[in-house]
């Protein structure tokens, strides 16, 4: 029976912050012998499509759980959208702009972020976010949206981010930067694997995860076997049934060899 294996991007994959922008040759080694025994090896990430490095477009991924689960890609096929109401995006863009908070729309393809926000973009710079697929130019009316991040100025910007739990939307709050990652409750990793798992007709015990952050708990706890990072954080590592070493130590290869394959 096939496997599918998914995998988390920054602090499992990539440490960006720390120097590791690709995938090291190890891991994908790795990777590539999961493919070669016929089975699917996906990237499962709070990301936009525009987040992508080349690194990660071009390595040959069998998918994509993107923007946490509200967008789901198999091969060149989406099998899963559900952008957040229209309406509601237009009202909390309104009270962004009032409450001096910088944003990001992240939509299919393209996310749509002004030239000003310097702050927001040099966040991006430091996670080597491309360029190519960020507008400035764009008409609410004409894109869907999956996630937006924030990243607030004060105390009533963060204060406004974190009353919006309250309804449709749920949130992950980086506390040292301020920053919010804003996105449906009716979805998450966890959901995108399980619509991706049942396109594909692998039973949940055929499903293994990698991750590393507190967005990747609900996908640990799902699939058959969760794998948490030697670098993730105790209360994390609480929901994986394994825990592998950090992503320094090529932990996703290690884990792969000696318990997957």
């Amino acid at each position: 029976m096939k496997k599918a294996i998914f995998f988390d991007i920054d602090g499992t994959l990539m440490d960006c912050l720390n120097g590791i922008t690709d995938i090291t040759d190890k891991v994908k080694k790795a990777i590539r012998k999961l493919q070669q025994k016929g089975n699917y090896v996906f990237i499962a990430t709070g990301r936009p499509y525009a987040f992508l490095n080349d690194a990660l477009y071009d390595f040959g991924f069998d998918g994509f759980v993107l923007t946490n689960g509200a967008y789901v890609k198999i091969k060149d096929r989406c099998i899963y959208k559900e952008p957040i109401d229209k309406e509601l995006i237009k009202e909390l863009v309104i009270n962004f702009e009032r409450n001096n908070i910088e944003y990001i729309l992240q939509g299919e393809i393209y996310s749509y972020i002004k030239d000003e926000y310097k702050k927001l973009h040099s966040i991006y710079d430091s996670y080597s976010i491309p360029k190519k697929y960020l507008q400035d130019d764009y008409n609410l009316e004409e894109v869907d949206i999956y996630k937006i991040e924030m990243v607030c100025n004060d105390k009533s910007g963060i204060e406004y981010c974190s009353s919006l739990i309250e309804g449709k939307l749920d949130y992950i709050h980086n506390e040292d930067g301020g920053l919010f990652e804003l996105y449906s409750k009716t979805n998450s990793k966890a959901s995108g694997i399980l619509r991706a798992l049942e396109y594909l007709g692998i039973p949940i015990e055929n499903s293994y995860a990698f991750g590393d952050g507190k967005n990747d708990i609900e996908m640990l706890s799902t699939v058959g076997c969760g794998i948490a990072m030697g670098n993730a954080d105790d209360y994390v590592k609480s929901y994986a049934k394994k825990i592998t070493d950090t992503v320094q130590n090529d932990g996703v290869a290690l884990e792969i060899e000696k318990f997957i394959l």
